[in-house]
């Protein structure tokens, strides 16, 4: 096999890839918490918390990403905070993630009717048990295809962290096609490497939801 290849591109890609999912994993986990809460947060919280939670929704929505990130780690210290790059990168990531999240759970807590609200306040339950132990679980199923969708998308925009120094898969490709000037074969292996990373994903999360899957609850397909 070309040298190229063995000595220069895979190695500088493997540390790129683990430097993705060290940025993936977090993300995905505290985007999706961060997502049932807002959510929640904007359906049944009092006027004042709903409106400052989607405000919060719309700014992360409606700025770029890439600016987003560019604030953390470049506009932060001047107000005399400093993260790390892939600390920068992870908070960036978790929050424009939390917002999208926060959407497809708001939908679903929508869906739920409102008589199982009504037959909880009659068994005596409080509000927050009621969506705690009844809402919540529910609408999570249906909006598990959604938040599940937003991981993929996070897996694709992780490679945006080498803007902010944060050399992951793509910056490390770059790298060595800035270096080589073998270009077409750099980028060609990260594409092939974070297809890679979508289909396990995606794989791991049809698993996910055939195992939370109820009789009865919507259709799922095997």
């Amino acid at each position: 096999m070309d040298p190229f290849y063995t000595e220069q591109l895979l190695p500088a890609v493997n540390r790129g890839l683990l430097m993705s999912v060290v940025l993936i994993v977090p993300s995905a986990i505290m985007g999706q918490l961060l997502g049932i809460g807002v959510g929640c947060c904007r359906v049944f919280g009092n006027r004042l918390v709903q409106k400052l939670m989607d405000f919060y929704t719309s700014l992360f929505r409606g700025v770029p990403l890439m600016v987003q990130l560019f604030i953390l780690y470049y506009g932060l210290p001047k107000i005399g905070i400093y993260l790390e790059p892939a600390e920068a990168a992870i908070v960036g990531f978790t929050l424009c993630s939390g917002a999208y999240n926060s959407e497809y759970v708001r939908g679903a807590l929508l869906s739920i009717r409102e008589g199982q609200l009504k037959a909880a306040a009659a068994l005596g339950m409080s509000k927050f048990q009621t969506v705690l132990w009844i809402v919540v679980p529910q609408a999570f199923r249906r909006a598990l295809p959604g938040c599940g969708n937003e991981v993929i998308y996070l897996i694709k925009y992780s490679s945006l962290a080498y803007i902010i120094t944060c050399i992951e898969l793509t910056g490390e490709a770059r790298g060595i096609a800035a270096h080589t000037f073998r270009f077409t074969e750099a980028f060609m292996v990260v594409g092939a490497y974070y297809l890679f990373l979508v289909t396990i994903a995606g794989w791991l999360l049809k698993k996910f939801e055939q195992r939370l899957y109820i009789p009865g609850f919507g259709v799922i397909k095997s």
